[in-house]
């Protein structure tokens, strides 16, 4: 097998993506695997030991451009791909492996891909777990759901660099012989998986009290979320908390969370990182839900509020008041801290 696999446009996406090339692999084991994606997720595909090459796509997220699409697949066909796989659900998405001339092009049911696909998979909503329904197109049609759960599912475990992890701890001046303990504030779909900043501030202040060092981590957006965090702080205190959002490359962001004995985050795409490179996982859950996008790691605890709206699965609050995040009191958070090798499984949620 020949694979290119049209991946996902999103880092937790992406990182949640690698099961489907272990299994790939662990069903053909000669298989070569290439995957077409943003600029952006190269370096983590690059951490994926089960991929080939990483191949740039060069239409931007949500934009249709035909006649880059068309050009692209053509210049596809000399690759001589006998199967491709894609994971977004847009019809746009499926033209390349078609211009590509790919013979078997699987997929799920999506917007108008009858025709572009020719192993179309009806309904993934018969898997409850996102990560369940990449791997099933791994399987045929007739087998996968006798054989794809998410307690057969192999997790994604991405390579980490341990001298570009050293290089980075020195930059920015952590001390190697204290623990470290990350802390993920940011989400990228919106402020309905965002745990408040007094509440991480909490958290992060007891933890430093304890003895532990705190890095903030996120990406030039999450700023002023984490500069919030570092000044909630106690003054004497904030030289033990590295705000390391925006000053770091997403590579390097892996490198550091492998680092990190525990990760408090929100349902995001470092969240997803961090469980790939074996931190333990304290995950917060606000208007989003772990039975359907949970940390892949057997080393979570995962928590959430009971109130009766949530989840959601809204970018912003419905009904403006954001209880589900702000009745998670930082002490029911830190608590899940106190017994961090008392693993819980996402499905037992």
């Amino acid at each position: 097998m020949n694979i290119l696999i049209i991946g996902p446009s999103w880092v937790g996406d992406m990182v949640m993506s690698q099961s489907l090339y272990k299994r790939l692999l662990e069903k053909h084991p000669n298989a070569k695997i290439d995957v077409l994606a943003p600029a952006w997720c190269k370096p983590i595909l690059e951490r994926m030991p089960e991929v080939r090459n990483a191949i740039e796509m060069p239409v931007g997220h949500g934009q249709f451009d035909l006649a880059t699409r068309w050009t692209l697949g053509k210049n596809l066909r000399s690759n001589g791909y006998t199967h491709a796989y894609i994971l977004p659900n847009s019809a746009k998405s499926a033209l390349i492996p078609l211009f590509a001339k790919i013979p078997k092009r699987t997929g799920w049911k999506g917007e108008m891909r009858y025709g572009l696909l020719n192993d179309l998979r009806p309904d993934r909503k018969v898997f409850q777990y996102m990560v369940e329904r990449y791997v099933a197109l791994a399987h045929s049609k007739s087998d996968m759901l006798s054989e794809v759960s998410l307690a057969d599912t192999p997790f994604p475990k991405l390579t980490v660099d341990l001298a570009n992890q050293q290089a980075c701890l020195e930059k920015f001046g952590i001390d190697t012989g204290k623990r470290l303990i990350g802390i993920c504030p940011g989400a990228e779909f919106g402020p309905a998986k965002r745990w408040p900043e007094n509440h991480y501030a909490d958290v992060a202040t007891k933890l430093i009290e304890a003895g532990n060092q705190i890095c903030l981590f996120g990406g030039p957006k999450d700023t002023s979320v984490t500069q919030s965090i570092v000044d909630l702080i106690p003054e004497d205190l904030q030289r033990n908390c590295f705000d390391l959002a925006g000053k770091t490359s997403l590579i390097d962001a892996v490198d550091m969370l492998a680092a990190c004995h525990t990760v408090f985050t929100n349902d995001s795409g470092l969240m997803h990182v961090a469980a790939s490179v074996g931190a333990n996982i304290v995950a917060i859950y606000g208007s989003s839900s772990p039975q359907y996008t949970p940390p892949l790691t057997d080393k979570v605890q995962v928590v959430n509020t009971d109130i009766e709206c949530r989840p959601c699965f809204k970018r912003e609050c419905p009904f403006g008041h954001l209880k589900c995040l702000k009745d998670l009191a930082p002490q029911t958070v830190l608590n899940l801290y106190q017994h961090p090798s008392q693993s819980v499984q996402p499905d037992n949620q």
